[in-house]
């Protein structure tokens, strides 16, 4: 059973499914994935989410993730956000608009990026069972 629940943003279908895979095995998270910006702050509206992760362009339409952000923010400041994204620009804007620091997917599986999550989903209060 899922601890933790993470919304996943514009990222395309391949990446997806990893993002899924990843958080449900190695951080007992529970992803559900959304295409839109829209879809997101409908979904961060209604319900609760311990990490929100934003691809840097979002694969549907090609609209900014930074942008989403600041909406994602403005509308539940509570909740964590991360870019998805490894250019480090688009990370340092991310981050001065309030984001945490994110990761990019060539680094998904790296020791760092696990400890960004585990800070991410205790700050939100989610419980994370380590493997």
């Amino acid at each position: 059973m899922a601890s933790s629940r993470v919304l996943s943003v514009g990222q395309c279908g391949f990446d997806s499914a990893s993002l899924e895979r990843f958080f449900e095995q190695d951080h007992s998270a529970e992803v559900d994935s959304v295409d839109s910006a829209r879809d997101a702050l409908s979904r961060v509206a209604s319900e609760k989410y311990d990490l929100v992760l934003v691809n840097r362009r979002l694969d549907m339409d090609g609209s900014s993730g930074v942008a989403l952000l600041e909406e994602l923010q403005a509308q539940a400041p509570g909740v964590p956000v991360m870019l998805v994204s490894d250019k480090a620009d688009a990370q340092a804007e991310a981050v001065a608009k309030g984001a945490l620091p994110g990761f990019g997917k060539g680094a998904l599986r790296s020791p760092e990026t696990a400890e960004k999550i585990r800070v991410a989903l205790k700050r939100s209060g989610g419980e994370e069972r380590l493997p």
